[in-house]
């Protein structure tokens, strides 16, 4: 499989670069503005298949749940090796820990979701019409400890927020992500968050799809780019043994990376962008709390 990196791409001049990522997304027909105005949310994530299996046939569409290590085959193997015998294994177990320590009222988690929470996750985000807005795991999360008497936690906190849905998520390994965009408000939410993952900021004037639809599969330093497709499946990851990252955490870090103001975790914008990034990888199975590098 040959690939090119990142930066052979960067070092061409400002306007060839420009002319490489428009080619590569006009032949995926994921333009924003005429190309794909009026595409529908599926009619994105068709395109968006059909790009990266013409581009790179020999990797599986299931595969692509594991991101940058589905390009290497030796770090799928280091990658599966780390979860036989997974270093973060005691975190997830606390989360456990908090998901099943009852309320002072006495009722736990599971009450607040069908099925205990087992296969729900694939389901979110979601929009909800009642209060017109993108809503999160998490928020059905906080939404939970309210309704029982308990304080909200802060989106972004790792120790909270971020070590109870590590081991919630878990409760729908397996499912297939099922993310649904029904009516007007609800499209109209999903393009927000399209708009945002390819609409170029900062001062190096990237967008998300410059990285993950671009150039997915090609070389920054050291490491592959994962493509956008499977992405949403596998959110927290622990980088580095037991050093816990969410979706949305990952969102903040990468508007850096480009010297973009980041939005904050759990912001109407980084909902409607999760909304957007989580609907192409419908029909892909979850498996939460994995390694990463």
């Amino acid at each position: 499989m040959k690939t090119t990196t990142f930066r052979e791409s960067q070092a061409k001049p400002p306007k060839a670069r420009g002319k490489i990522i428009l080619l590569a997304l006009a032949g995926a027909g994921l333009l924003l503005g005429a190309l794909n105005a009026s595409a529908s949310p599926e009619q994105d994530r068709q395109h968006l298949l059909h790009y990266f299996g013409t581009k790179y046939p020999d990797i599986k569409h299931e595969n692509y749940v594991y991101g940058a290590l589905a390009f290497d085959p030796d770090a799928m193997a280091q990658y599966k090796s780390i979860m036989d015998f997974p270093p973060f294994s005691s975190v997830v177990d606390h989360g456990k820990k908090m998901w099943e320590t009852p309320f002072k009222n006495g009722k736990t988690y599971a009450s607040c979701f069908p099925n205990g929470g087992k296969d729900v996750a694939g389901n979110y985000p979601y929009f909800d019409d009642k209060t017109n807005r993108v809503v999160t795991f998490e928020m059905a999360i906080n939404a939970c400890r309210t309704a029982n008497g308990e304080e909200a936690f802060k989106y972004n906190d790792k120790k909270t927020m971020g070590v109870l849905t590590a081991y919630a998520r878990t409760l729908s390994d397996g499912m297939l992500m099922n993310i649904k965009v029904q009516d007007a408000a609800a499209t109209a939410a999903y393009n927000v968050g399209k708009d945002m993952f390819f609409k170029r900021r900062g001062q190096l004037n990237f967008s998300c799809a410059s990285c993950h639809v671009a150039n997915a599969g090609n070389h920054l330093r050291s490491e592959v780019l994962s493509p956008v497709v499977g992405q949403a499946t596998h959110w927290p990851v622990f980088r580095g043994g037991e050093k816990l990252f969410t979706l949305q955490e990952r969102y903040v870090g990468c508007n850096k990376m480009i010297r973009s103001v980041p939005f904050a975790p759990g912001s109407v914008e980084y909902n409607d962008l999760e909304y957007f990034h989580s609907y192409v990888s419908n029909g892909l199975p979850l498996e939460a709390s994995v390694f990463r590098k």
